[in-house]
């Protein structure tokens, strides 16, 4: 008995396999974007680029009189006002007070943000709700309330600490940075912590199950595991950090009026402050250019030390 088998069927099946799908209909949403971003791109461009480029555009001013009391007259300097700035000591001064600060506050500052962050992922920690809304608390407090408030406490006739800070000398020339940093501290290792917690949160539990069997601890799990994962985080509050050291102004304004070992050339936003008070407005512009193209430089150098490290 013999049996025939058929391969018009698969064949038939085969071609329709193989046969081309039509194209699906693109449908338009160039509408809908420009609807989405259009908002965005508004307000970016007249707070931001508009901004910059009156800025840049200012700083190749400058204002002369005719004798000392004729009206003044603005006319084109060229780069007199950047010579200026090169020339400035206190600006310069400034970058180098804030460079000391970067260092005397972000290596701390995101240590425990990673601390507190590897903590909150961790199951040996109860409570972790309670401690993410504690972490993150002071962030909700302006900078502002938060420097008059740590000001009260450093300073001897208000502090409720007034045995510490009478021997402490937290407002005198040689800790006041400190003590600025400690406030800088406090507010923003919640908002650190955050992103960290957050990029920790999105590494998938197969990764710490496939290292509970293999008989990794939760030191072993956060040292090998959960740290190199999350490294692009930790940079990128590393670039945040630069960023926000050089645009310092509200905690040393505030102690400023608390003592007087804080001038008001103290950071470089003070000194490009003072400047637009004189009022010199295109040297404060020829400032704040040079301070902006100072920030992209450290930033970007930044990157390029730690971009192995972030994508390896």
């Amino acid at each position: 008995m013999s049996t025939t088998v058929s391969t018009e069927a698969p064949a038939k099946a085969g071609r329709a396999a193989s046969a081309p799908r039509p194209p699906r209909e693109r449908v338009p949403h160039k509408r809908a974007l420009l609807a989405f971003l259009g908002p965005f791109l508004i307000l970016f461009i007249l707070f931001y680029i508009v901004p910059i480029a009156y800025a840049l555009y200012q700083s190749f001013f400058k204002i002369e009189r005719q004798g000392a009391f004729g009206p003044p007259k603005q006319v084109f300097g060229g780069l007199t006002q950047y010579a200026l700035v090169f020339s400035n000591g206190d600006f310069w001064s400034s970058i180098g007070r804030v460079l000391a600060f970067f260092f005397a506050s972000v290596p701390l500052q995101l240590g425990l943000a990673l601390v507190f962050a590897l903590l909150l992922d961790s199951p040996v920690l109860k409570g972790a709700k309670f401690f993410r809304l504690s972490f993150f608390a002071p962030y909700a407090v302006p900078g502002v309330i938060a420097a008059l408030m740590w000001g009260f406490l450093y300073a001897p006739s208000l502090s409720p600490f007034t045995a510490l800070a009478e021997r402490v000398d937290f407002l005198g020339p040689k800790l006041v940075l400190y003590s600025i940093a400690n406030i800088v501290i406090w507010v923003y290792t919640g908002y650190n912590m955050l992103i960290i917690y957050s990029a920790l949160k999105a590494i998938p539990e197969e990764l710490f199950e496939a290292a509970r069997v293999d008989g990794a601890g939760q030191f072993r799990i956060a040292w090998s595991i959960k740290i190199p994962i999350v490294m692009p985080a930790i940079i990128l509050t590393g670039v945040f950090s630069i960023i926000g050291t050089l645009q310092l102004f509200n905690e040393p304004t505030v102690m400023r009026t608390l003592t007087g070992s804080v001038s008001n050339s103290y950071t470089p936003n003070m000194v490009v402050y003072a400047t637009s008070n004189v009022p010199n407005y295109n040297l404060s512009a020829a400032f704040s250019v040079v301070l902006a193209l100072a920030t992209c430089l450290l930033s970007f150098l930044f990157l390029k030390l730690t971009q192995k490290q972030a994508f390896a």
